[in-house]
């Protein structure tokens, strides 16, 4: 009987401890989001993959639509991630900060989509994989009016189809 009694106490110990939370699998506890095998990891070839791996935005200059060598570093890593996933399209925003009329940050924001868009290209990307778009200043990702919003608001994103 005592056999029986120790073994049915041992079984629910067992299952109490399978039953807990993944949290300290996740990172989730301690919020710092590492694990040896994250919950809910960027698919290969997604959008988070592309975000999280080799980064979707580029960034420009007060009125410029030339490529600086980060943007460069940044479109060299998308290209290579292209490469990689052949069956991926793409899209990619250029946006702008909100001084300037609209006409002229509609324009200056298809020079800037235009610009990575090109770059790729040259990258062995095909152009049939490759859409633009421009914003213009519609599509803000700071708020506010200042240097720092402004800089972070004159980008090109590059984002799945």
């Amino acid at each position: 009987m005592k056999l029986k009694l120790l073994g049915a106490l041992g079984m629910a110990a067992l299952l109490a401890a399978c039953s807990g939370s993944d949290n300290a699998n996740t990172g989730a506890a301690s919020g710092t989001g590492a694990s040896s095998a994250p919950v809910g990891a960027a698919a290969p070839g997604s959008e988070a993959d592309l975000v999280a791996n080799v980064g979707d935005r580029i960034y420009y200059g007060l009125n410029e639509s030339s490529l600086s060598s980060d943007a460069q570093a940044t479109l060299d890593r998308q290209a290579a991630w292209l490469q990689r996933y052949p069956q991926v399209s793409v899209q990619i925003a250029g946006n702008c900060d909100d001084r300037g009329t609209e006409e002229y940050n509609i324009a200056l924001g298809n020079r800037r989509a235009n610009a990575a868009r090109d770059y790729l290209v040259a990258k062995g990307i095909s152009a049939d994989r490759l859409s633009t778009i421009s914003y213009g200043k519609d599509r803000p990702t700071a708020t506010g009016d200042d240097e720092q919003a402004w800089s972070q608001n004159r980008n090109a994103i590059t984002s799945v189809r």
